[in-house]
């Protein structure tokens, strides 16, 4: 261990921090894992995690000399439930070799503490004599006052500065770092800033909908009992003038995520508890640290119809190509999605709207990394995680073609320059992505219906298959192709020559000995067939155990 790193330690007062250490005690046997979602439990195993947190986010802040986020939230989980997540300078999640030092922090016994402080400090070169800068938010749950506190703890015994903004959505931190981490250029770094950027942009890109009435200006908005409805309450005034937003589920009774929000919306193909819909009302839902949104509807027979991800990425980027056409730039526009896409949904997007589209591993941080390397990148998850980003060449140009251009053209420019203001490019967020929607249906006079007509998605289906080690399968081509076990991708593509318009895929758990299969078809009787067939392939080659898959028997 160089002495340098061990000093600094010692002018920090190892002491303090394990004082500190032995309040915020870690429950014997407990492990966890930093993943995608940060670390997420049930609240009562989460408070050492939360002061070890801090401590991380100190380090890291002195490695990379800029401002960390710190969010404690279990998004859409149950509200017993609680999480944490570090925030990167520009509004990314954190880097993975970070992970690995979050997850070898949290779980280090007591006396081993010290040890593995120094360890990340002395692999990562930290100058502990850097100044460090911490931003923390929190979610509405019950527990999550608490364990901000021990985060702050944790910042401050390790001699970090600190501004608690106390509750924000998700995204809305991660807007804060990044604003904080450009010098003011992407926005304010306050909650009236990002109030004011958003809705300027959408009050100036409404006022050109040569839509009259209301019928497109009125949104049911299920806010899943969440700090969603908190935020677009404070909000709603800015861009009143614009849309007309009707809460539900705003917490002031349900719990958390319970019978609502995107999540139960999107899993149970029904609207949630507590919301009314007449016959061709539009409404979305976020889920519960408003990271996510979908739309749904009621058709004139009743029926419910679900909007999710895939047909927001296709009317976005639909919308932007036709901007860019409108203006004549020849910019490079890609779609990024994973394999659970639907089949038509790429169709559509590649031979009518002639917009490329990639497919990445599941996971938003491959979405995002892969959304970077174009010029504009959108991307969505199906679950309706999801944005656009824009290159900083890009948003310069669309500038100068704005004040340019002659009239036409300069009105497109000036409606794509609004859009990218209007995008939350730090990250997936449901408000953000409500007003771009919003937007472009009143700009191109769409119905919910007409939308949601764009294309019908392919029947599908999903199961899943116990195994005894979900290691054995492994994948390439972004999810889509076994490698392993052998003869496994050959019997998939057996079953899938046998019915029309079809493909499956299979993929190991993050989390549990289990493989998930995906299977799409011309019809729901036949995609039902391909994913049971899949799944007797998966149970007899990969190591199956308990029942064997039966037919009928689903998950969503």
């Amino acid at each position: 261990m160089p002495e340098t790193i061990f000093l600094n330690f010692v002018d920090m007062d190892l002491g303090a921090i394990t004082k500190y250490s032995a309040l915020h005690a870690k429950p014997n046997g407990l492990i966890l894992q930093y993943g995608t979602a940060g670390f997420r439990t049930k609240a009562e195993h989460l408070d050492h995690v939360m002061f070890r947190m801090g401590l991380l986010a100190v380090l890291r802040s002195k490695q990379t000399k800029s401002t960390i986020g710190v969010m404690v939230t279990a998004s859409h989980n149950p509200e017993e439930d609680n999480g944490v997540k570090l925030v990167d300078p520009l509004g990314e999640m954190l880097a993975p070799s970070w992970e690995e030092h979050a997850t070898c922090l949290a779980n280090a016994e007591e006396q081993d503490m010290q040890r593995v402080l120094i360890d990340i400090s002395e692999k990562e070169a930290v100058n502990l004599q850097q100044d460090a800068f911490v931003v923390i938010g929190r979610d509405t749950r019950p527990s999550s006052e608490k364990l901000s506190q021990s985060v702050i703890d944790g910042v401050t015994v390790l001699g970090g500065q600190f501004h608690d903004y106390g509750l924000l959505t998700t995204p809305q931190l991660h807007y804060m770092v990044y604003c904080r981490n450009t010098g003011g250029r992407y926005g304010k770094a306050t909650i009236e800033g990002y109030y004011q950027k958003l809705s300027k942009a959408f009050v100036e890109l409404t006022k050109q909908a040569s839509c009259s009435g209301d019928e497109y200006r009125s949104l049911k908005v299920d806010c899943a009992n969440g700090i969603g409805a908190l935020k677009l309450r404070e909000m709603e005034h800015y861009f009143s003038q614009g849309l007309s937003v009707q809460l539900f589920n705003d917490g002031s009774k349900g719990k958390l995520n319970h019978l609502c929000g995107a999540d139960f919306v999107k899993s149970h193909q029904k609207p949630p508890q507590g919301m009314e819909i007449k016959s061709n009302e539009r409404c979305c839902s976020f889920d519960g640290d408003a990271d996510r949104i979908v739309y749904y509807y009621h058709d004139a027979d009743g029926h419910f119809h679900l909007i999710d991800g895939d047909k927001i990425a296709t009317l976005i980027s639909s919308f932007l190509k036709e901007l860019l056409v409108e203006i004549g730039e020849s910019l490079n526009i890609g779609v990024v999605q994973t394999a659970y896409a639907n089949g038509s949904s790429t169709r559509y997007l590649e031979e009518v709207m002639k917009v490329p589209v990639y497919c990445t591993k599941t996971g938003v941080k491959h979405l995002h990394h892969k959304a970077q390397e174009f010029d504009i990148g959108v991307y969505f998850e199906a679950n309706g995680h999801g944005t656009a980003l824009f290159s900083t060449a890009v948003e310069m140009k669309i500038k100068q073609s704005a004040e340019q251009l002659e009239d036409k053209k300069r009105k497109a420019a000036k409606m794509l320059e609004n859009i990218i203001d209007l995008f939350n490019q730090a990250a997936g967020d449901a408000i953000s992505d409500m007003l771009v929607i919003e937007a472009i249906l009143a700009l191109k006079g769409l119905t919910v219906q007409q939308w949601d007509a764009l294309y019908t998605d392919l029947p599908n289906r999903q199961l899943k298959v116990q195994v005894a080690d979900r290691r054995v399968i492994s994948t390439t081509n972004a999810e889509r192709q076994a490698v392993t076990p052998p003869g496994l991708q050959e019997a998939i593509n057996d079953l899938v020559k046998k019915y029309k318009l079809s493909r499956a895929f299979v993929r190991p758990s993050g989390t549990e000995d289990v493989v998930r299969v995906y299977a799409e078809a011309d019809s729901q009787e036949s995609a039902d067939h391909l994913a049971h067939e899949v799944s007797l392939a998966v149970f007899q080659l990969a190591g199956g155990i308990g029942e064997r898959p039966q037919p009928g028997k689903t998950f969503e």
